[in-house]
């Protein structure tokens, strides 16, 4: 989980040919273009023909990028890598702009090949110290990732799963994950989500809530905007245009 794309702290997707309107949400986000520069506003500041920038959680900002593919990845925040990108901000910043492609290789410090999601990925890993996780979050990650899609999952079944309170079980694996385990259900919930939307098209979004672990469609809509700052029907709205990975 830790050196590839399955992390659920981090969806990342691309956007092609899109302008995203004025949002806001609770991830760390990072939106990066290898082909045409792109304007966007942060905080109400226009940045011009830019490549790329890391934003905190609640920045408004929008994008426009009609000409062009922008890579974009939203970072759970008390995640690892999360806590991890948050050591690169000065105390008075909210956003860090990126000018060139230079620009993003120093900080992500890759070499001089075309960046791709595959890369800023290994990038932002590669920044966070890991150690093999406790065969007991092992046992909650891998159950998890195989019956999220359960609406009656709570610390009690991680419990009785591994033989721990649901005090120590959960200071456990947020020592390790850096987040807590709901959080690691919910992005894993809303990263199925998304991939349904933009693989299967024509289901409707109700199944897609109630597929992966939601109560209902309300519940779905206000974590997607919550997390990602969008509701899912702009998403299905725009499944031409994007790629979830």
């Amino acid at each position: 989980m830790e050196n590839s794309l399955d992390n659920p702290f981090i969806l990342a997707l691309t956007a092609r040919n899109l302008t995203v309107e004025i949002h806001q949400h609770s991830a760390y986000q990072i939106v990066l273009s290898n082909d045409e520069s792109f304007d966007s506003t942060l905080n109400g500041q226009l940045h011009r023909a830019i490549r790329g920038f890391l934003i905190k959680p609640q920045v408004t900002h929008l994008c426009i990028a009609e000409n062009g593919t922008l890579s974009v990845l939203n970072i759970e925040p008390y995640s690892n890598v999360g806590l991890a990108l948050s050591g690169r901000f000065a105390d008075d910043q909210d956003c860090l702009i990126f000018h060139s492609k230079e620009d993003v290789r120093q900080f992500f410090q890759l070499d001089t090949s075309p960046f791709t999601i595959h890369t800023i990925i290994s990038a932002l890993l590669a920044t966070v110290v890991t150690t093999p996780y406790d065969e007991r979050v092992t046992s909650m990650v891998n159950y998890i990732r195989t019956h999220y899609f359960e609406r009656d999952i709570s610390p009690q079944t991680f419990a009785d799963m591994v033989f721990l309170s649901p005090s120590r079980l959960a200071a456990l694996f947020k020592e390790q994950t850096g987040s807590s385990l709901s959080r690691y259900l919910l992005w894993t919930r809303l990263r199925q989500a998304i991939y349904t939307i933009l693989s299967q098209k024509d289901q409707a979004l109700t199944d897609v809530a109630y597929d992966t672990g939601f109560y209902d469609l309300p519940q779905f809509n206000k974590y997607m905007h919550d997390m990602f700052g969008m509701p899912p029907i702009a998403l299905k709205q725009n499944s031409d245009l994007i790629q979830v990975y």
